[in-house]
């Protein structure tokens, strides 16, 4: 599909959307009706309508409709309230956007218009640090060369400046002519690819020629990015409004749902399920006890015969007395927590990078709990790893190696002396180091010159080569002037054959304007240059080269030329400027046009180039491996390269510690046997003690996961590490998704566009804001400036926020439960009637008031102290496992309940059950054995107790005592004066101790007897803190300590009851 935009045709733009920017997901109208259908869609929300409606039939309901209609009510307002405001925000930054003022040329006369009435076609007028309205074709600029320079951080988070350029056909075009500027811009329909913009553009006479020009993504100007250095710049508008490219990449992430969601939601079916038994069997039953001894009862007035849904009533009632048994607070509650677990890691100081001024973000509030579950993290190398800081190292020239005696080719006098000399190789090496780039030179106010660049390599090739005097002068649009030992050296760039990740290698046509000679220079990946060298030329040892950097951990690129005849290159032209203006397939067509002419070429030379370790990479990686985690490590590197990286930052171990298996072949029998060969291999050795690994490149990968996939995920389970090197980005991709289906809990984490699908496809992805940008950062759930604060964001914040939710979730169903079961006990008293105990204030503002703040005050709780927790990873091994929050720990909490439940309803009847006692002094006792109980249960699981902490939970008994007050003290309430006779009854009190003592007195002799003799891991640290303190001294002693439980039997390390 095209799209045709008439260029300065204000009859033609009505077609085409205005640029109005509109990200928000509501309307006025629609708000209410869209919102409550999207909160409806989840099954707990309509379990618990459906509860709702019923309790509207007078019938059947055995409380006030409000006990139910009003959590509901303050649930729905929260989660809506939240949705609403997020959405206002995001009005009025639509509103901003959309009335900022912008100049845009109308026949040949500037005029200031709003951005969103900018239409298609129009001319828009940019001045320095103006953010671009919309996606522009650039036509004309300030500079005399026909370029400006744009800041994109906005876009792809990159922030060094990007060059763009005026088309070819508007060279010179001045803004006096914009009012004769006619033409048609041949382009795509809208898309959200960033990187390609393959259009044509022709302009009509009298103006011009009626010629075709293609434009490239260099042509354009993005919408939100910025005007740089640049007094003014003028473009088309081919994309506007929601049709931009930037508008088009916008889109809600799709929710990720995490293994203790997962969790959470297998026991609320489970729950569920005991539900519907106990309301059978005890509905079923209290029809026969009515039938069989109800009927007797004459004062009771049953009808002997009633409509045939009478048989429904009493389960029906059960249905609504036990409904509570799934807690409606669960879900909001959690949400609740998460935000605050995201704040935690966004406020820690000690993930803040003070090196960029980054802190840590959570761009997805809902998943840090998973991040204490990861069991394989996915890396990518440069700028993850490596600081992606590029340092000029070593040269091979012509046979000879510069820079191995001292590691630095600067202080290497023989290549001092080839320079002084002219050698011709040397001389020719450095030309195409100059000129084989897209580095723009920008000279100071002081005269100096700055290399503006969008690679890292580039630029260090570029300052290097100015090192050995080859400098880059000046690019004044195709003409390129060169400074060798005060000689002036000036090339025409004809053509430029960009790099892809498919080609991996870039060349120039250029022409030397003195020897009117034609030149192809090329740079690129080893495998990308050396076997299109002229046949005859030897490259054993610029291979060897490769390999020899490869080993010193450096990155190499081999440069290359050719010499071309001038008839030969206008034949090749013609092919490459109609693959060039191909709207259909054209990146294909451009690199089958450029592989025909980057073919017998000479090769020079190899350069290398250091990208140095990011400081505590090896530290984190030691840390991450002791807590179980695998690491596999994903990069488009060379194999050598990679191999000495994860030698370098403890990914892998030296022989003999460590086993390295290589993985690769020249055809699929070769790939096979070395897989068969390391299968084998890994079988035989996977009760020894050493650490295996194994290496495998893009080119075998794409044959194993298309016919050898299952071999390859049992050597994925039998290895623990993997360096997966010359990898695609749908490669890596791909590699997370067979982890994935093996039930792994994977995280992958990158800094670059490359990494954007792998960060995409992981259970959580973190980005790493550097210097390639941030579309990592921006794909991602988490954000971190450095890799070694991965260690914080899973040891201390993943693990803290597991525990936290664990606790939180099985609290929440344990409160719900006891009440329930006290309820359910007390229909044997009431003739299995489905009567409830409880009045509808009390069930409300229980599930509302008394058992919330409790909840949330856990957020702060910690089982063990950060250092500890740092000195001591292994202890993540409970999390990933998933230990206290499985069926055997929630069955602990189901016991606890009950028993809780029991205590309460026997204790509570016995004291208060003769004729001086109403149901309601009976119905406020029992509510308040569960506060205290509660109480307790919260104190019994808070590991370290706070001032905060402990007004939080016993204020909130207080708040009861204070709010019953109230209440009873209202006449017309049927609760009239209970709560002031309760307090100064002696009886009651003895009655609340007696429930506290019975209820908490086997769980701390549980507690006690697991402490003191069937310690876990968790609870000898424990110990050591709190007898004498965690001082560094003692440190040494935990870690064999700590491993000595580790022979425990399984039944130790399981404690449903208890909370570690």
């Amino acid at each position: 599909m095209k799209r045709f935009v008439n260029i300065n045709d204000d009859s033609c733009g009505d077609f085409q959307c205005d640029n109005k920017i509109s990200n928000t997901k509501y309307t006025l109208l629609n708000f209410l009706p869209k919102n409550l259908w999207e909160q409806f869609r989840r099954f707990m929300n309509q379990y618990f309508l459906l509860i709702a409606v019923l309790q509207l039939w007078p019938q059947i309901t055995p409380v006030n409709p409000a006990t139910t209609w009003g959590p509901l009510f303050v649930i729905f307002t929260i989660s809506a309230s939240k949705e609403a405001w997020d959405d206002y925000n995001r009005y009025r930054s639509d509103k901003r956007a959309n009335g900022r003022k912008v100049w845009v040329v109308r026949n040949g006369i500037k005029r200031q218009i709003k951005a969103q009435d900018i239409r298609v076609g129009n001319i828009v007028w940019l001045r320095e640090n103006d953010e671009v309205p919309c996606d522009l074709v650039l036509i004309s600029s300030s500079d005399p060369q026909g370029i400006c320079y744009i800041e994109t951080a906005a876009l792809d988070g990159e922030t060094d400046l990007k060059t763009r350029f005026v088309p070819p056909i508007c060279a010179g075009l001045s803004s006096e002519k914009f009012h004769m500027f006619k033409g048609v811009i041949e382009c795509p329909i809208p898309n959200n690819d960033i990187t390609r913009f393959d259009a044509n553009m022709r302009i009509y006479p009298p103006l011009i020629e009626n010629n075709i020009c293609p434009l490239t993504i260099n042509n354009t100007l993005l919408q939100s990015c910025y005007l740089r250095i640049t007094d003014w710049a003028c473009g088309v508008a081919v994309y506007t409004g929601n049709e931009t490219k930037l508008g088009m990449s916008r889109a809600m992430p799709e929710p990720k749902l995490t293994a203790t969601d997962k969790m959470i939601d297998k026991l609320t079916a489970a729950i569920f399920s005991f539900q519907i038994g106990v309301v059978i069997i005890l509905g079923f039953s209290g029809n026969i006890w009515k039938d069989s001894q109800l009927l007797k009862q004459w004062y009771l007035m049953y009808r002997v015969e009633g409509p045939w849904y009478e048989l429904l009533v009493i389960p029906l009632r059960f249905e609504l007395l036990c409904s509570i048994m799934i807690p409606i607070s669960v879900k909001v509650t959690l949400d609740l927590v998460k935000s605050v677990y995201a704040r935690f890691i966004e406020w820690d100081e000690e993930m803040f990078d003070r090196e960029t001024k980054t802190p840590a973000h959570a761009a997805n509030t809902a998943i840090s709990e998973d991040l204490g579950q990861i069991e394989y993290i996915l890396t990518d190398k440069t700028g993850t790893l490596t600081e992606n800081e590029m340092t000029f190292k070593n040269c091979f020239i012509n046979g000879t190696f510069y820079g191995n005696k001292n590691g630095d080719a600067f202080e290497d006098s023989e290549l001092e002396k080839a320079i002084k000399n002219n050698d011709s190789h040397v001389v020719k090496f450095l030309t195409v180091m100059t000129l084989c780039n897209t580095v723009i030179p920008i000279k100071s106010n002081s005269k100096n010159i700055m290399y503006k660049a969008q690679s890292q390599d580039e630029e260090a090739l570029v300052s290097a080569a100015a090192g050995m005097n080859m400098h880059l002068i000046s690019k004044e649009r195709n003409i390129v002037v060169l400074n060798f030992g005060g000689c002036i050296m000036r090339y025409e760039i004809l053509d430029i054959l960009e790099f892809t990740s498919d080609r991996k290698r870039m060349s120039v046509v250029v022409k030397n304007l003195q020897t009117e000679k034609i030149m192809l220079l090329s740079k690129g990946a080893d495998e990308a240059i050396l076997p299109y060298s002229y046949r005859g030329q030897e490259i054993r040892e610029y291979r060897e080269a490769v390999e020899h950097y490869s080993h010193l951990g450096l990155r190499t690129l081999c440069l290359a030329y050719r010499e071309l005849r001038e008839d030969e290159y206008n034949e090749w032209s013609h092919k490459f400027r109609q693959a060039s203006c191909s709207l259909i397939d054209r990146e294909s067509k451009v690199a089958e046009a450029s592989q025909t002419l980057e073919q017998d070429l000479q090769i020079l030379g190899v350069t290398a180039i250091e990208d140095r370790l990011q400081a505590g990479v090896p530290e984190t990686i030691n840390i991450l491996r002791k807590a179980g985690i695998n690491i596999w490590m994903l990069t488009g590197d060379k194999q050598n390269t990679a191999v000495q990286i994860a030698l370098l930052s403890n990914l892998i171990s030296p022989e003999p510690k460590g086993q390295l298996f290589y993985i690769s072949g020249k055809n699929e029998q070769g790939v096979v046997r070395s897989l068969e060969r390391a299968l084998l291999a890994m079988r035989a050795n996977f009760s020894e003690p050493s650490e295996k690994a194994f290496v495998v490149d893009g080119w075998a990968l794409e044959i194993i996961l298309k016919k050898y996939k299952e071999s390859f995920t049992e050597l994925s389970l039998l290895s623990k590490t993997a360096i997966c090197c010359r990898l695609t980005p749908s490669q890596k991709a791909q590699l997370v998704g067979v982890l994935k289906s093996c039930h792994f809990r994977t995280l992958a984490i990158g800094d670059g566009g490359n990494d954007v699908r792998m960060i995409q496809e992981a259970h959580i992805g973190v980005g790493i804001s550097g210097r390639e940008g941030l579309q990592a950062a921006r794909a991602a759930d988490y954000t971190i400036g450095k890799f070694m604060f991965l260690k914080r964001l899973i040891l201390i914040h993943g693990r803290y926020s597991y525990n936290r939710t664990a606790f939180i979730s099985q609290y929440s169903f344990y409160k719900s439960l006891q009440i329930c079961f006290i309820q359910i006990f007390f229909s044997f008293l009431s003739g299995l009637s489905g009567t409830s105990l409880f009045n509808s204030f009390s069930l409300m503002a229980y599930n509302v008031f008394y058992t919330s703040v409790p909840v949330f005050v856990s957020v702060l709780d910690k089982d063990l102290s950060e250092s500890t927790v740092l000195q001591n990873p292994r202890i993540l091994s409970y999390c990933q496992a998933a230990r206290l929050l499985n069926p055997s720990t929630f069955a602990g909490w189901f016991g606890r309940s009950l028993y809780h439940g029991l205590v309460i309803f026997v204790i509570t009847t016995c004291a208060y059950s003769d004729e001086k006692s109403d149901i309601e002094e009976l119905s406020m006792v029992a509510l308040s054995g569960c506060i205290w109980l509660q109480a307790f249960v919260v104190s019994l699981d808070t590991n370290n107790y706070s001032i905060f902490q402990g007004l939080a939970i016993w204020g909130n008994v207080l708040a009861f005592y204070i709010i019953n007050f109230a209440v009873s003290s209202v006449p017309s309430y049927g609760m009239y004066m209970i709560m002031h006779r309760l307090c100064f009854q002696t009886y009651y009190w003895i009655t609340m101790f007696l429930i506290v003592a019975i209820g908490m007195g086997p769980l701390l002799a549980i507690k006690y007897y697991r402490y003191t003799y069937r310690p876990s891991k968790i609870s000898i640290l424990q110990q050591i803190e709190r007898s004498c303190g965690f001082h560094n001294s003692l440190a040494q002693n935990i870690e064999s300590q700590v491993n000595s439980s580790d022979n425990r039997p399984s039944s130790c390390i399981s404690q449903p009851l208890l909370n570690n």
